[in-house]
């Protein structure tokens, strides 16, 4: 499949390197030195500033969208109008309703759309999901998460301090991934509470967010997303009637992947202890880009979709109306 990238930043680049069997056919950014630097390095690609032209480029099949969340839903609507398939970056856009017409102009042109929840492809996580699936941990009771950075000199300068192009702060930027992941493993939640608050950066958006989330069922998800957390981490742990699991990194300054699974042993007592760790690179974008062309080569409904990144953005949402007031 030929690919455009539009957003041609930090993200923009990490695609660029994961487009696995997918040629590079188009570049573009408001920065037009940007997206010019991105096409020279992967082919020499046509590049300029106007995303709408790439739209209208007969050999483009897909389009990666990698630009600040303000302009993310934007254009994968008008992509999946001109019927290009769609790999948008989560949260795929500032608040649930802007994803409306996009899932609405998506089923009338067949367009499939597939939000970038690279997390779900790390190998940890798919480790997990296979346990899971397998019933090792018997029924799901409850997970705990917590994902934070510390920031950067000039962070609260940066397009994700200005809500109006980021729609918010740490909660949905890496806390949008912690939901997804909850959601992934106990569905949907009938239940939100939380906190937002700017503790550290002189920002208009929250530096921390604190969630209690749960199903119609009692399942629970007790999240933290952090940007004063200083040294990058990344924890997440499923807990079931017969075992748990404890993930830890996500490779590079997060820390090497491991995932440890203690089964309850009958008797109680200490668990039954395995642990994997995966020291090589992160092929979760690699592995994401492979999942849509299966998507598009089957006809299925990508997952995630615009549907599932709803779900996350409306959680998002409960938590911000009383940070706004």
């Amino acid at each position: 499949m030929n690919v455009a990238i539009i957003g041609c930043g930090l993200i923009g680049r990490k695609r660029a390197q994961a487009l696995g069997t997918c040629t590079l056919v188009a570049c573009a950014d408001l920065d037009e030195r940007r997206s010019q630097a991105l096409a020279a390095e992967f082919g020499g690609a046509p590049a300029g500033a106007d995303w709408r032209s790439v739209l209208q480029r007969p050999d483009v099949d897909v389009v990666f969208v990698a630009t600040t969340h303000d302009a993310l839903a934007p254009i994968t609507l008008e992509a999946v109008r001109a019927g290009k398939h769609v790999l948008v970056e989560k949260p795929a856009a500032r608040r649930a309703a802007e994803l409306g017409a996009v899932i609405a102009a998506a089923r009338q042109s067949g367009a499939r759309v597939r939000v970038g929840f690279n997390h779900r492809f790390h190998a940890a996580l798919r480790k997990a999901q296979e346990l899971v699936r397998a019933g090792a941990l018997g029924p799901l009771y409850f997970v705990r998460g917590c994902y934070g950075h510390g920031g950067r000199l000039g962070y609260e300068q940066e397009w994700r301090a200005r809500p109006e192009l980021s729609g918010g702060g740490e909660l949905i930027d890496q806390g949008a991934h912690l939901i997804d992941l909850a959601r992934l493993f106990l569905g949907d939640f009938a239940h939100v509470q939380g906190f937002a608050h700017t503790y550290f950066w002189n920002m208009p958006v929250e530096d921390n967010a604190f969630l209690l989330l749960r199903t119609a069922q009692g399942q629970t998800a007790f999240l933290h997303a952090s940007c004063t957390e200083w040294k990058n981490r990344f924890s997440f742990e499923i807990t079931g009637r017969d075992g748990k699991i404890d993930l830890a990194g996500l490779g590079g300054s997060y820390g090497v992947e491991r995932l440890t699974f203690y089964r309850m042993r009958p008797e109680m007592g200490p668990p039954e202890t395995t642990a994997w760790e995966w020291p090589m690179g992160d092929r979760s974008w690699e592995l994401e880009v492979r999942e849509l062309l299966r998507d598009i080569e089957l006809g299925r409904e990508p997952e995630p979709g615009l549907r599932d990144a709803q779900a996350v953005l409306r959680v998002v949402e409960t938590i911000y109306e009383d940070f706004r007031r």
